[in-house]
């Protein structure tokens, strides 16, 4: 499966924000802690703790309504040199909302960008595995359902 073709610069961000947001913490600690680079920064919001409200559509096309709430984690940073990172993350983990936050903001580095992409493709490859893998196992539970139509004769 190709990967997605990036538009423009905000398509791009969207994309390793995504990443980050889906990534296992587990996963995004043990690469942040491999990583060599670690630039200085100061909180602009400390990471923070709250609730969001959950919406949905029937069918996908249908009115929306309000499914439930979601625990979220977020945080924002500013380097020294100037980049300003946000990270949003589900559930309660705030190391993970910090990290994600400093690796958007390296991202938006030119000189920190390849320390940061170092953590994020892999995070990114690893996600696209499991998404294959799940596909994987759906295919192999698919029922082809057809429909035999029959005509009777005329009655005698």
């Amino acid at each position: 499966m190709p990967a997605p073709t990036v538009v423009d610069a905000a398509d791009e961000r969207r994309r390793w924000l995504s990443v980050l947001a889906k990534a296992r913490p587990a996963e995004v600690s043990a690469a942040w802690d491999q990583q060599d680079l670690r630039p200085s920064y100061r909180l602009l919001r400390p990471p923070e703790i709250g609730m969001v409200m959950v919406r949905g559509r029937m069918g996908g096309a249908g009115d929306a309504f309000n499914l439930g709430e979601m625990t979220v984690t977020r945080a924002a940073v500013r380097l020294d040199d100037g980049p300003t990172g946000i990270g949003y993350v589900a559930g309660r983990d705030r190391r993970h909302a910090e990290i994600a936050a400093i690796l958007d903001a390296m991202m938006q580095s030119p000189t920190l960008r390849p320390a940061a992409e170092s953590v994020v493709e892999p995070l990114a490859a690893a996600q696209l595995q499991r998404r294959q893998v799940a596909g994987r196992k759906a295919a192999a539970t698919k029922v082809d359902f057809f429909t035999m139509v029959r005509t009777r004769g005329p009655q005698a």
